[in-house]
């Protein structure tokens, strides 16, 4: 061989490889992002329901932050079982494997989102229909993200995390028995309804504050004499 020909095969080979490490990064990069939106849907129905109940019944700051992050744990782990129960795999197996795939990532997300929230004022014991609840609940969780996905893309380079998970998603047969009636819910459509109930949130609690402004706000009636 000469030393055209080597040193156009090491082009080749280089070439070949920076593609191959691009397809690698771009990939883990997109199971990162789904990673972690997978993981902020489970915590999001989590957060806001624990804190619309602690909120609506009057709980403290402390016991209100305690249920929104023990609904958010459990519905971000319900979330990831299901689907590896429906692939086959037995429920204590399948909690098993999102135990170990997803606790760090929730973690990470409770930590920032409950943070966030505690450091907007007002936020953490504002009624369900005042804006700065509805404000500062997409604000806590955008930067609960932010935060996780480094976590989710570190977890999946070294096999860990959702990389756990993934391999289950693609079962080739189809469910049978009672694992035919798991519902399966697609991570976009959940993020849809979310973003969905918090505009919706925010509109009404809006609306009502304004009508109550409009209210206090009146000039008082003449009396005729």
């Amino acid at each position: 061989m000469d030393h055209a020909t080597a040193h156009h095969g090491g082009h080749d080979h280089e070439h070949h490889h920076a593609r191959e490490s691009g397809h690698d990064h771009g990939s883990s990069r997109s199971m990162a992002l789904s990673a972690t939106l997978h993981c902020l849907t489970g915590c999001a129905i989590g957060e806001i329901a624990g804190l619309m109940i602690g909120t609506a019944v009057g709980l403290s700051s402390g016991w209100t932050i305690a249920l929104a992050v023990g609904l958010a744990f459990l519905f971000g782990y319900t979330l990831s079982t299901l689907p590896l129960v429906k692939a086959g795999l037995g429920v204590g197996a399948a909690l098993g494997v999102v135990l170990a795939a997803d606790t760090l990532s929730i973690a990470t997300m409770e930590v920032v989102d409950n943070l966030v929230m505690a450091l907007i004022p007002g936020a953490m014991g504002a009624g369900l229909v005042d804006v700065t609840f509805w404000v500062g609940m997409p604000i806590a969780l955008a930067v609960a993200f932010l935060a996780a996905y480094p976590v989710n893309r570190y977890l999946l380079q070294r096999g860990k995390g959702h990389a756990l998970t993934h391999r289950y998603h693609d079962a080739p047969a189809d469910p049978t028995g009672a694992r035919r009636f798991i519902p399966s819910f697609a991570t976009s459509t959940l993020v849809a309804a979310i973003a969905a109930f918090l505009l919706g949130g925010l509109v009404v609690s809006a609306a009502d504050q304004l009508d109550a402004g409009g209210t206090h706000g009146a000039a008082p009636a003449v009396v005729q004499r």
